[in-house]
């Protein structure tokens, strides 16, 4: 549906269609600078993999949710949890169920941020043994610089800094984190994965780098109402809304992580363990990032979400394993709902797919004043936007052709002979044209 999935996957369209794999496209000829290409890659090897279809586009997203998936559980089995557990409670929280599989940007930046975060707490315990998994760490905070780019340096600062200066010391804690990783070289590591990339995006389309750092990362932070913004609008919303946010999209796991919270205090335990704190500076980091953000989005507290799966399974007694079984069945049941909402009413009217699905392959389809994406997804690139004046004159001698219209305006009075009503949604209107066959 428009506009989040079918931009980002017309886009991946785009980029196999052209072969283009430096620079993703907005639309042909217009670079989007919005975000760095791992999200762009995955979703194009998706349609040279299985050919351009929903499935294609979504499945490499669904991996990295995958991939989350099994470093979560990983670290559960380091920290003496049931990862089993903690398996069920991320893969049921709504915005990561919602997330799996999304053609987003967000579920690869989950994968970068969780893979940094599981690296660094597993390489700072095996220390000096073996360093394989401070360099993953690295690894993640190159996944997360490709997939959205510095906002992932600033994730992990917010977590890892904190929890150092909380549980090591502020002097200590510095000189045990240089100690335990190999910062020099696992920079080097992740600037060798990186820096080519954005070096010859810049190269390729000038003004990428001012764009993407300046604009998408302090302008867009700062000013919820940025009038920079090349590719839509911005969000805004009122300061702190972060952690209504997070209270929604982390359901059904909020209450109960807030009630055994509030248990462990009842039962006596004061103090948090150095794993429970880690674990806590890691969740609350996209909150702390965004509380005076305005310009925000309820996907961007995912970050912090494989975390609070292991919170959850850290409070988990004997007791509430009955209940909890329950509990997880709330997700899947919403999203069989939101299907049966989607497919019944709600999909029609904010994607172009159905409308599009009666145009024969190979016409022309013509989108007046304004087009949509999920129209030039599901053409295959072939609907262009059009102003009533131009297609009146260019369609004069035309062949068969399609115009999609505001549907409360219908086609330019000049063409109205020649078009065929055949379908429409709640906003956008689909006639079959032919200039050689008035219609009666």
């Amino acid at each position: 549906m428009d506009t989040t999935e079918a931009r980002y996957g017309n886009m991946a369209r785009i980029m196999a269609e052209t072969g283009n794999w430096l620079t993703p496209m907005f639309d042909y000829g217009i670079p989007f600078w919005g975000k760095p290409p791992l999200h762009t890659w995955a979703s194009a090897v998706g349609i040279e993999l299985f050919g351009l279809s929903e499935f294609a586009v979504r499945v490499p997203h669904f991996i990295a949710g995958l991939l989350v998936l099994g470093l979560v559980m990983l670290l559960a089995r380091q920290l003496k949890l049931n990862p089993l557990m903690t398996g069920l409670v991320l893969a049921t929280t709504l915005v990561f169920s919602l997330a799996a599989g999304a053609v987003m940007t967000d579920m690869l930046l989950t994968l970068g941020m969780t893979l940094a975060m599981v690296g660094f707490y597993i390489g700072w315990q095996q220390q000096p043994h073996s360093r394989s998994w401070s360099y993953a760490a690295f690894v993640g905070l190159a996944i997360g610089l490709l997939a959205k780019g510095p906002v992932v340096i600033v994730l992990f600062g917010l977590a890892i800094v904190p929890w150092l200066l909380w549980q090591v010391g502020p002097i200590n804690g510095f000189k045990q984190l240089w100690l335990r990783h190999p910062i020099v070289s696992g920079l080097s590591l992740m600037l060798v994965i990186v820096a080519p990339w954005y070096i010859m995006a810049e190269l390729a389309t000038p003004g990428f780098l001012e764009y993407f750092l300046l604009g998408e990362h302090f302008f867009r932070f700062v000013d919820a109402g940025w009038a920079g913004d090349l590719y839509g609008k911005a969000h805004d919303q009122p300061r702190g809304m972060i952690w209504l946010f997070f209270a929604g999209a982390a359901m059904p796991w909020t209450p109960v992580l807030l009630w055994f919270g509030i248990r462990a205090l009842k039962q006596g335990q004061r103090r948090f363990s150095q794993a429970q704190a880690f674990l806590l500076c890691w969740m609350l980091a996209p909150l702390v990032l965004f509380t005076f953000a305005g310009n925000i989005l309820p996907a961007y507290v995912l970050p912090g979400i494989p975390a609070l799966a292991l919170l959850v399974t850290a409070g988990v007694q004997e007791q509430d394993l009955r209940w909890l079984g329950k509990l997880s069945m709330v997700t899947p049941l919403l999203l069989l709902i939101a299907i049966i909402v989607v497919a019944a009413s709600v999909g029609k009217d904010r994607s172009d797919k159905l409308l599009l699905a009666n145009v024969e392959v190979q016409t022309p389809v013509y989108y007046i004043d304004k087009s949509t994406f999920s129209g030039r997804f599901y053409s295959d690139g072939r609907a262009l936007k059009i102003e009533r004046d131009e297609l009146v004159q260019q369609a004069t001698n035309a062949m068969p052709y399609a115009v999609v219209v505001n549907a409360k305006r219908g086609v330019p009075q000049p063409l109205q002979r020649y078009c065929e009503f055949v379908d429409e949604n709640d906003k956008r209107a689909l006639y079959h044209c032919d200039n050689k066959a008035p219609q009666q």
